[in-house]
């Protein structure tokens, strides 16, 4: 019912004055985002992506539902992974589909001024139902598709940081050094068990300096992966030295029985370096 040649070649004479209307009636003082963009390429590439959004989107109305959403889920996929896009608010995006969506029921009514009576009111009908329905489809697509994208960033950007809240450093001989900074707290305590070993593994060490002058607090959750990381170093073959152990990780360390027998322990990472062959 809704598939009209006529309201479709009507629809993409005006695509090109939609994407100048919508930008020129943009709200350009959003705190952040693309909208807000001065750069002439992040303008460009915008109403690129505007364009191709309504040459699709109008496609609607000249074919089968099913083989429409095939054309605009590939324009969706890449709008949710656009870093411009990433970078803006969702709660803007939406807005903007709603606006957009807007302009199209305007056109529509223009569309049926322009021909009187030539169509019927379930033909007018099924027009606005349409747009409204597929647009809902769109947001919840990209909504998800956005999702998707930005969790992926964010593992990515906690691997990065997992990886370097446990830096090994290659010394001589097979040794290597993991200088700790910073609160040890029960997360940072399983990637510290994790990437450890994964990376002395890596690195054929079979003696590891963990040095934790830099270290200021150490909860239960986390002493218990530090003895578990000592433990799993040992059955591997790897000899462990401590060394800075502030008086109160030491009496965290006392009360926990971390297992001493299996480390060497020195007051400071010179004393534990002194000692390589």
């Amino acid at each position: 019912m809704h598939v009209n040649k006529e309201l479709y070649s009507f629809l993409l004479g005006v695509a090109a004055q939609l994407t100048e209307d919508w930008y020129a009636s943009l709200n350009k003082s959003d705190i952040a985002g693309v909208y807000s963009s001065t750069d002439p390429k992040v303008i460009k590439k915008l109403k690129q992506q505007n364009n191709e959004f309504h040459l699709r989107f109008f496609q609607v109305f000249d074919t089968e539902e099913r083989e429409f959403f095939k054309q605009l889920g590939d324009w969706i996929e890449e709008i949710g992974q656009d870093e411009q896009h990433l970078n803006t608010p969702i709660y803007f995006i939406l807005r903007e589909f709603f606006r957009t969506q807007e302009q199209y029921l305007d056109y529509i009514d223009r569309f049926v001024k322009l021909h009187g009576d030539q169509y019927t009111q379930e033909e007018i009908n099924s027009w606005y139902r349409i747009v409204v329905k597929v647009f809902s489809e769109v947001m919840e697509r990209f909504t998800e598709a956005n999702h998707r994208y930005a969790n992926k960033i964010m593992k990515a950007q906690q691997a990065t940081i997992d990886e370097l809240s446990t830096p090994i450093i290659s010394l001589k001989d097979n040794t290597a050094l993991l200088p700790l900074i910073g609160d040890i707290d029960t997360t940072r305590g399983m990637s510290l068990l994790e990437n450890t070993l994964q990376k002395c593994a890596e690195k054929n060490v079979t003696r590891l300096f963990i040095d934790l002058s830099g270290v200021h607090a150490i909860d239960s959750g986390s002493a218990h992966k530090l003895s578990q990381l000592i433990e799993s170093l040992h059955l591997i073959g790897i000899q462990t030295t401590l060394s800075g152990l502030r008086p109160e990780i030491a009496m965290t360390a006392v009360k926990l029985q971390l297992p001493f027998d299996k480390v060497t322990i020195k007051s400071t990472l010179a004393q534990a370096i002194s000692t390589i062959k």
